[in-house]
């Protein structure tokens, strides 16, 4: 184990890199509280515990347990590391050896033959899933407790299996999507575990938000409903980690009262100290950026803003202003001499202009990390670095990798990338490799930010704020976990949230954590889960408040649509077709696409169909495990993309175009003559065409068009609306009007996840001059998922607080014309242009002007 002042010394290079350390804050460490093991566990439990070195349980998991025992509801919402899976095993495989015993000493009693108490355990990932697998086999041995019979279940198990699981199983391991599509609709073959269903465990239920949890939270209701037909009412264990007020998102996820789930929040397991750096990317000569190659070297059309005024400022940002820099304005508007804050015409044309120095922008998170981790696997630590997108994850490996070839090839050997749509032999390999240290660095999606139990790491990196602050506690809790000191950084991309952030400590230590957001009344999500129940068995009056106060209303409407049939028993599924079908708990949009390499039709990997388009159209290039593939053909009927392992030395992107059709108005308020508006939109996307840009340049090296289909999502919006008269006083004029609206919705997309629990990628948007709907220039931004997620009425409810966060960030950025670390998004389809940043401040300033008091 490295020490993790010597770590912030590699992450500093000696001082070489200290100016990129905008904080860092030390965690103190927290020391653990004992207590006895409950009576009533079992004895051998007890032993194996001991055995695998728990001596006695943590406060918090003796707590959770007895609660559980008691027959009550509990979630446990406690650190990463704290030991959550033994408040829950430890009840579980208790009831589970009593009832083995029980018939053991009575075999006669007829009770005893089936009623054997069972478990389910459902987890977000298949990979958590196999983890706690691997960990109950241990203790299950340590413990010699083999007659409990433990078995994972999931869309990998083959049908001998699944039957040896529906007959004997204690145990069952797996997702809400098998429970979804393959164990309620076939609810008859899993009669046993139905009926001596005793507890239901949801591990890492926090990550059960937006759509998905509305899903989960439908599917768990579905599970009550069929298990109570079977005799069964079995006791929820929910494991969290730290979030705001976990007991109401567990009764919502459940569909239970508050008052029927008991939390316990107070951690008592030790935690080590942690260094924990925020972290900025240097500045690169300007000129020399991914995105300046996306505008002509001669833009007419170009604005430039001053750099901001040093009060504008937190004392400690920055460093003061060198001689280079130009100070033009302060917070009541440009200084008396100054050229005006924005050139409203084409060069050559009279109008007053500013002149700035070129921006400078910075260098990429992505980059800035694979450097980082270089250095600390070259000094001896074990490190996990979380990027956002699986594109990043397999970019850093490779990078870091080329690194370490250079000092040494046995080191690059050590280091690989980890992502979803790896196959599931591959995921398990690399877990079991830097569990054990024979991988010293794994450059990872979100998909091990969960808790698939990695001990012993010296360090983690985060490239980018991972969307809330729930997720960024989850993966800085890898570092230094069993009490260990650990070292974590967090990287800033150039994105306005993550720029706000890293200058903005206090947004990070000083504020709680979010309270998890789904709505399970959501017509898109709970019609076809209707539909689904009363295929599994008729849907009867009296169990309408089971699924929420609309469910009568939206049964009427399917019976009206033919889906459903009513008859005085209730309401009946009656077509050919699996209700299950008709929605995916993911939200992914169908099944997900197959990438198989063409020459040899080996298996790759897969992508979501949602994001198909985009990612494996023809001419994509395809990253597995460091190795690039072309995509030579689509087939989005058959759900298969074609590939040819190719060595190329660029990337693509691809550019679409999106209409917004605003289809109801369910709130609206009036800010003066603005409109604030909330309601459910149809949004059209259709990718036309990608650019192809050399890699790790970003230079763009040329351009091809797209003939895909249109895609149309319903789903919720808010949007704000600027009459002529607001743009008026804000001194926009009509050519800026475009670019000043791009700016602000790019920006507001980028801050909605301060406020929501959610991250950009949850989120679209789409900016006009003139709305044919709304009559005047608009802003939306609305939830990526069908029927919404809940987080564009978040938006709506705090649009004063959010606009004004919105213009602060866009306005503290250093960049004279707009960058990605304020009005740039990572997202568009429409190559960032036009943007306007100083119109766009002034337009939010006018917009604001007319805003109510917020807190």
């Amino acid at each position: 184990m490295v020490r993790t002042g010597e770590l912030l010394d590699v992450l500093l290079a000696a001082g070489r890199r200290a100016d990129r350390m905008t904080h860092v804050r030390h965690l103190p460490a927290r020391p653990g509280e004992q207590v006895d093991w409950p009576a009533w566990a079992d004895a051998d439990l007890v032993q194996g515990y001991r055995a695998l070195g728990v001596d006695r349980p943590w406060r918090h998991q003796a707590e959770a347990a007895d609660i559980a025992r008691s027959g009550r509801h509990v979630v446990l919402a406690t650190s990463t590391g704290s030991g959550k899976s033994l408040a829950f095993w430890l009840p579980a495989l208790t009831a589970a050896r009593t009832a083995v015993a029980s018939s053991t000493l009575d075999p006669g009693r007829i009770e005893s033959v089936g009623r054997r108490a069972s478990t389910l355990y459902l987890c977000p990932t298949k990979a958590l899933a196999a983890d706690q697998r691997h960990a109950l086999d241990r203790l299950l041995t340590a413990s010699r407790a083999r007659d409990v019979r433990v078995a994972t279940c999931d869309g990998d198990t083959s049908l001998d299996e699944r039957r040896w699981v529906q007959e004997y199983a204690d145990v069952v391991l797996t997702n809400p999507d098998f429970l979804h599509f393959a164990l309620l609709p076939q609810h008859r073959r899993w009669a046993r575990l139905l009926g001596s269903l005793q507890y239901v465990v949801l591990d890492e239920c926090h990550a059960f938000r937006g759509v998905f949890g509305a899903h989960v939270g439908l599917v768990l209701r579905r599970l009550r409903r069929l298990a109570a037909t079977y005799g069964s009412s079995p006791v929820f264990l929910l494991a969290s980690a730290t979030t705001s007020d976990p007991a109401a998102s567990a009764a919502r996820l459940l569909g239970v009262e508050t008052s029927e789930v008991t939390a316990v929040t107070a951690d008592a397991s030790p935690a080590g100290r942690k260094t924990f750096v925020l972290w900025q990317p240097p500045e690169l000569p300007g000129g020399d950026a991914p995105w300046s190659d996306l505008l002509p070297d001669d833009d007419p059309w170009a604005t430039a803003l001053p750099l901001p005024a040093a009060a504008t400022r937190a004392p400690d940002d920055r460093a003061p202003p060198g001689p280079e820099d130009v100070w033009a304005t302060t917070d009541q508007g440009p200084l008396a001499g100054s050229p005006d804050a924005e050139g409203s015409g084409p060069l050559g044309t009279g109008e007053r202009l500013t002149a700035e120095p070129a921006d400078r922008p910075r260098r990429t998170a992505t980059a800035e990390i694979a450097d980082l981790l270089a250095d600390l696997t070259v000094a001896g630590a074990r490190t996990l670095a979380f990027t956002r997108s699986r594109r990043g994850a397999e970019s850093v490996a490779a990078s870091t990798r080329g690194h370490l070839e250079e000092i040494d090839p046995q080191l690059a050997r050590q280091v690989s990338a980890y992502r979803g749509g790896y196959l599931p032999e591959e995921r398990r390999a690399l877990e079991a490799a830097i569990r054990t240290g024979d991988l010293r660095a794994l450059a990872t999606t979100n998909a091990l930010e969960l808790g698939v139990d990695i001990s012993g790491l010296d360090a983690v990196l985060i490239a980018g704020w991972p969307g809330t602050r729930v997720s960024l506690w989850q993966q800085a809790g890898r570092a230094g976990r069993a009490g260990a000191d650990g070292l974590v950084a967090l990287v800033a991309r150039e994105d306005p949230l993550d720029t706000f952030l890293v200058h903005h400590p206090e947004a990070i230590f000083e504020t709680p954590v979010e309270a998890t957001v789904f709505d399970p009344t959501n017509p898109y999500v709970l019609a076809p889960h209707l539909c689904a129940a009363a295929a599994e068995q008729p849907l009867r009056a009296e169990e309408l408040g089971l699924f929420g106060e609309r469910a009568a209303d939206l049964l009427a409407e399917l019976v009206e649509r033919g889906a459903l049939r009513r008859r005085p028993s209730g309401w009946y599924w009656t077509h050919a077709e699996p209700a299950s079908r008709l929605t995916d708990l993911r939200g992914s949009g169908g099944d997900p696409v197959r990438v198989v390499e063409s020459v040899t039709g080996r298996l790759l990997g897969t992508v979501d169909a949602g994001s198909a388009d985009s990612t494996v159209h023809p001419g994509a290039v395809y990253v597995h495990q460091g190795a690039t593939f072309v995509v030579d053909e689509l087939h989005l009927e058959d759900g298969v993309a074609l590939v040819t392992r190719r060595d190329v030395d660029y990337g693509t992107w691809a550019r679409w175009v999106t209409s917004t059709e605003i289809r109801s108005v369910d709130e609206s308020v009036a800010w003066g003559p603005l409109t604030w508006g909330f309601g459910a939109v149809d949004v059209t996307t259709q990718v036309l065409g990608y650019q192809r840009k050399r890699i790790p340049d970003l230079q763009v090296l040329g351009s091809a068009e797209l003939d895909l289909p249109a895609r149309t999502l319903r789903t919720a919006a808010v949007w704000w609306t600027a009459p002529a008269e607001v743009v008026e006083a804000a001194g926009v004029t009509v050519e800026a009007l475009p670019g000043a609206l791009h700016a602000a919705e790019h920006a507001s997309i980028g801050l909605l996840p301060l406020l929501a629990t959610c991250d950009r990628w949850d989120l679209g948007g789409l900016s006009t001059a003139l709305h044919v709907d709304t009559e005047h220039a608009t802003v939306f931004v609305h939830d990526a998922y069908p029927g919404g997620a809940g987080f564009a009425e978040r938006g709506f409810r705090l649009g004063a607080t959010w606009l004004r966060a919105t213009r602060d960030a866009i306005a503290a950025c250093r960049c004279t014309s707009g960058c990605p670390a304020c009005v740039q998004s990572p997202k568009c389809g429409n190559a960032n242009n036009p943007l306007e940043k100083a119109a766009a401040i002034r337009l939010l300033d006018a917009v604001l002007a007319h805003a109510p008091a917020s807190p």
